[in-house]
């Protein structure tokens, strides 16, 4: 059945692999948001949930789940228009369809080069500091966040203002009022940028975004910050901690680590079976139900909070075999870390290539690599909304120099 220790969610999530959350029939759940939600957790049933328009992903209707306390003042507050994650069709189709093709296959496998030469530099980076070294703060956090930076084009001087401001706004146990602060200053910082890509146009997603908007009649200010906003938290803090646990799910198995020496081709069906693995997104994929739905048995009524929870139907035991086993050969890959239907990850493409990229030259590079603590020893984010390491210590073989090739 479905487990949660004391009956709140989300519960701690103590360990960098176990999951604390079981597939099971639908039951009831005390958010530490304060309200009431089902939990879903088998893998149909997610499936369901996620493709039914009769759930909302609009946050603002009541009954929504609440993964955080949040005071009335922050609750009323609207400090930037509603991202495309928090709208329902058609609203949504429309906005999802604006920027769709910015993350086609053809034109995110362009930016491979690019992304290969930002890898190799935070490696060199990684290399030429002390061991142990920190492969967080020296690969798994600058890497995406000069991607998403390039993508957007946003300065990338300014990454440890929106960085910390965000690890703020995932935060369970920040107070409310820093959580609003941090996001009212990230979403200042990009109607700066956004101000300035109408004024002078741009290169970049949000400079074609501009100008498509511009050519169809008039330029949506808000809608543009809103969707940067959107991008810049999604498109840094997931990846960045997926490339963190992948690393150190391959470091903790050197039996599937050695299989992606031996066979570089492996990298990309690794890291399908990583994102099953570990499954680090909960948030985005709650919902509240519009109507009476019945799901897993199960009559959920009209305003009542859903929370889909990937992470159990990604071990679903009728669905995968051995669920809790890391197995990059492993054959079904139909997992729901991007979640599913209309509201699937509108990255995921460039997603995949950042982790293809950053643990295929880290392991090529450096195949000394090797954990420097215990994987208890390992600061884990139990608090975030986003699941991932603080940091990963990490040392290699001394006079390695993972020289690019």
């Amino acid at each position: 059945m479905s487990a949660v220790a004391d009956g709140t969610y989300p519960p701690p999530r103590t360990h960098p692999f176990r999951t604390p959350t079981r597939a099971g029939p639908p039951t009831r759940v005390q958010m530490v948001g304060g309200n009431t939600a089902w939990l879903v957790t088998r893998y149909a049933d997610v499936r369901q949930v996620l493709c039914d328009p009769r759930m909302s992903a609009d946050r603002r209707r009541p009954g929504f789940p609440r993964f955080a306390p949040a005071t009335d003042s922050e609750r009323a507050a609207s400090y930037f228009r509603p991202p495309m994650n928090w709208m329902d069709p058609p609203e949504h189709t429309v906005t999802r369809r604006a920027i769709l093709d910015e993350f086609g296959y053809r034109r995110i496998e362009r930016m491979r080069p690019r992304l290969t030469a930002i890898a190799d530099e935070c490696i060199d980076d990684l290399l030429a500091g002390p061991t142990p070294g920190d492969l967080t703060a020296a690969l798994a956090v600058p890497f995406p966040s000069r991607v998403i930076c390039d993508l957007l084009g946003l300065p990338y001087a300014e990454h440890e203002y929106f960085e910390t401001r965000t690890v703020t706004m995932m935060s369970r146990t920040a107070p409310a009022a820093e959580r609003t602060r941090s996001a009212h200053e990230v979403r200042a910082f990009l109607d700066e940028v956004v101000t300035d890509k109408e004024r002078h146009g741009a290169q970049d997603l949000l400079g074609r975004l501009i100008a498509r908007q511009r050519a169809e009649g008039g330029v949506d200010h808000e809608a543009v910050v809103s969707m940067a906003f959107v991008m810049l938290v999604a498109g840094h803090v997931t990846t960045s901690n997926m490339i963190s646990l992948g690393a150190l799910a391959l470091l903790c198995h050197p039996d599937q680590r050695a299989k992606l020496l031996a066979d570089p081709a492996r990298t990309r069906p690794a890291v399908e079976e990583l994102l099953r693995y570990l499954s680090i997104v909960e948030a985005a994929t709650a919902r509240v139900a519009l109507a009476d739905t019945d799901v897993g048995g199960v009559r959920i009524r009209a305003g009542e909070g859903v929370v889909a929870v990937g992470m159990a139907a990604n071990r679903d035991p009728d669905v995968f075999d051995r669920p809790d086993e890391l197995d990059i050969d492993r054959e079904r890959r139909q997992h729901l870390a991007f979640g599913f239907g209309p509201h699937q990850c509108v990255g995921q493409t460039l997603a995949r290539l950042e982790m293809e990229i950053a643990l295929g030259r880290l392991f090529t590079r450096v195949p000394s690599l090797r954990l420097a603590v215990p994987v208890d020893q390992v600061p884990v984010k139990e608090d975030a909304n986003i699941f991932g390491v603080h940091a990963l210590p990490v040392a290699w073989a001394a006079g390695a120099s993972g020289a690019p090739e």
